[in-house]
């Protein structure tokens, strides 16, 4: 490709981003430079910021979104890195393609807080937004990269708790394996420019602990029982190792009796509909949008 390509431009950024950090780093640098990269693209809408006990949130909305329509969004960032403040310009666009109230959430974050806190985390938010009178049948979850992963197990856990489930999830590029196990681990390793297997597994232990089973469904919704999960909707990009996670998510989900629509998109990179430079994420958020709409909010 060319570097004129803007996908590559988006490559450079990110490379920019992580040729600042060395073994010497600290986790905290590292979320503060990820913040301040992506959080000049939000733009200044009302801040609704409040806790679900513990935790930080925030209500995000674009004008006109419909107070009935809620999104629980978890974000991405390899439960290490990542916040609203960094996910807030998506979050933004996936309200408006919506036409949703969006729930942000700023979950708890490896290495001070190992798996499963993320889980209860969103459960609890989940399980506030009940008590709070919003129906089940009228909110979906979404979340990418470990967002994504988070997604499933928040639903996961809300049935296992006995929960009504809602209605929808929206999931890009979610990892669900934390085994690293798929082959695009080996067949996308030359075109994917952000992650290797080797980075994953580093990351898993990072969220797992030295103990941890990588293969614990709610850590890994891979080897979980999908039976009885709402309608999903999952979208990767062609270009990266952690394809397979969303590949064999879909096949899984099927074989479950899930209904799950899977769109790899050929030229992308991990968790493309961060970037709104790029026509392929304002149309998959859109196909989130008409997707949503027919499957919660019809």
């Amino acid at each position: 490709m060319s570097a004129h390509d803007p996908v590559e431009q988006v490559v450079a950024g990110l490379r920019n981003i992580y040729a600042r950090w060395t073994r010497d780093t600290t986790v905290q640098h590292m979320r503060d430079d990820w913040d301040a990269a992506f959080a000049i693209r939000a733009r200044d809408w009302p801040v609704e910021r409040f806790a679900i006990g513990a935790i930080d949130a925030e209500w995000i909305s674009g004008p006109g979104a419909d107070p009935a329509r809620i999104i629980l969004y978890l974000h991405g960032g390899g439960f290490r890195i990542g916040s609203v403040r960094s996910h807030r310009d998506l979050i933004q666009r996936l309200s408006e393609a919506t036409g949703a109230r969006v729930l942000a959430l700023d979950y708890r974050l490896a290495p001070e807080h190992l798996f499963p806190t993320p889980v209860e985390d969103a459960l609890a938010a989940y399980r506030w937004l009940l008590d709070s009178g919003h129906a089940p049948t009228r909110i979906a979850v979404a979340g990418d990269s470990a967002g994504g992963g988070l997604a499933l197990a928040c639903m996961l856990a809300a049935r296992e708790a006995g929960l009504p489930l809602p209605r929808a999830a929206y999931l890009m590029s979610p990892w669900t394996d934390m085994t690293a196990s798929g082959a695009s681990y080996d067949t996308r390793a030359a075109l994917d420019p952000m992650h290797q297997r080797a980075m994953i597994l580093g990351m898993a232990k990072g969220y797992l602990g030295k103990s941890g089973d990588a293969r614990t469904p709610l850590a890994s919704p891979l080897f979980a029982d999908l039976r009885g999960l709402p309608p999903l909707l999952v979208q990767c990009g062609g270009r990266e190792v952690i394809l397979d996670d969303s590949a064999a998510l879909a096949e899984r989900a099927r074989e479950a009796g899930v209904d799950c629509e899977l769109e790899i998109h050929e030229p992308m990179i991990h968790v493309f509909q961060m970037f709104a430079e790029l026509q392929e994420a304002q149309k998959a958020l859109a196909r989130a949008g008409d997707f949503l709409a027919a499957k919660c909010w019809s």
